[in-house]
């Protein structure tokens, strides 16, 4: 697969092994059975209780074995001679036949079943996500049989695990702010014109990692998350001077929103440039851990930015047209809840 490097696996199955394969013809002929010649091998490669020695004070096992010279190799075999049915020494290779093959050194198992790791290194250049997808997508042309299953582990297996929960993280933080503004200002709408400021960091989050040749990785993921707490308060800062200017002071909703938007201009920028400025160093930083930094801060850098250029003309919009929608959602109620012709009339 282009991308990945240091291939390497944890299958090793370049070791030798000798296998005994039985003459039974041969060995019928001569008065020997298949269980004498386990008996045979056993003894010679095994370890056999003999006999057990008693004195006053300890007990001593007996123990039969071949000299360890004798069973270093195979060559150990041709020193074994089994007694035939009529008394005779046979040569144990005259009823066996030996077979020198390869087989696994060890047999790695994942729970109870055999498995086999394969791990590499991921080229310059190279996402995690797009490792995955070519992966993915030469299993599917090798084809693998049903007993054969594949999965990630390590590194790849945490990367899959919290994509599958960002989506539902992010979810829930923007459902957490939307309850929290609507409790705050007593309204369905406005909420939602605070949450408009949000797709604009996004956007701009993304464009700073591309133009800074990032990938999205968890740490950038945790930089756009950020980015909802902080990219949100021009939003309210505009929506609440408002909000009260309407209610207190009676000012119609064009002129409201201009002048939240005229007198809370300082402390929007202010705010913004004191959490871009203090993410700067995580951008331009070279020292240890700045490869794992450095996302963080370009997300969040990038972000503000781009919300900072759009929101302050997106918002006043955005709150116009929802007060406009909303004056006409109370028209459709008003409308429906108006009583009928054939209504009975009111008392006197």
């Amino acid at each position: 697969i282009h991308g990945l490097t240091d291939a390497n696996s944890d299958q090793q199955n370049n070791g030798l092994q000798s296998t005994l394969a039985y003459d039974r013809p041969t060995a019928m002929r001569l008065g020997l059975t298949a269980a004498g010649l386990d008996a045979a091998l056993y003894g010679a490669f095994g370890q056999s209780l003999v006999s057990t020695m008693y004195t006053a004070l300890n007990q001593y096992y007996v123990v039969l074995e071949v000299a360890p010279r004798w069973w270093q190799g195979p060559n150990g075999l041709n020193a074994i001679f089994l007694q035939s049915a009529s008394g005779g020494s046979v040569p144990l290779s005259t009823v066996t036949r030996l077979k020198t093959e390869t087989a696994p050194i060890q047999v790695n198992h994942q729970g109870q079943f055999p498995s086999v790791t394969m791990s590499f290194n991921l080229a310059p250049g190279v996402s995690v996500g797009d490792a995955v997808t070519s992966i993915n997508g030469l299993e599917q042309k090798m084809g693998f049989p049903s007993s054969i299953h594949a999965s990630f582990a390590g590194t790849m297996e945490a990367f899959l695990a919290s994509l599958a929960a960002m989506p539902f993280l992010a979810l829930t933080a923007l459902a957490a702010v939307y309850i929290v503004l609507g409790i705050l200002y007593e309204s369905y709408i406005h909420p939602l014109t605070i949450l408009s400021t949000l797709p604009s960091a996004g956007v701009g989050a993304a464009l700073a990692l591309m133009l800074f040749h990032i990938d999205l990785s968890l740490i950038a993921m945790i930089g756009i998350i950020l980015l909802i707490g902080i990219v949100k308060k021009n939003g309210i800062l505009i929506v609440d001077f408002a909000i009260d200017a309407e209610r207190n002071q009676g000012m119609k909703p064009e002129d409201a929103v201009y002048h939240a938007s005229i007198l809370r201009f300082r402390p929007i920028l202010m705010t913004t440039m004191a959490a871009a400025l203090g993410a700067l160093p995580l951008v331009v930083s070279k020292g240890t851990g700045s490869e794992l930094r450095r996302p963080l801060g370009v997300a969040i850098v990038g972000g503000l930015m781009l919300s900072q250029v759009l929101t302050l003309y997106t918002t006043p919009v955005v709150y116009l047209y929802f007060d406009r929608m909303s004056i006409w959602w109370r028209r459709v109620r008003g409308k429906s809840a108006a009583p009928g012709t054939d209504a009975p009339p009111a008392p006197a």
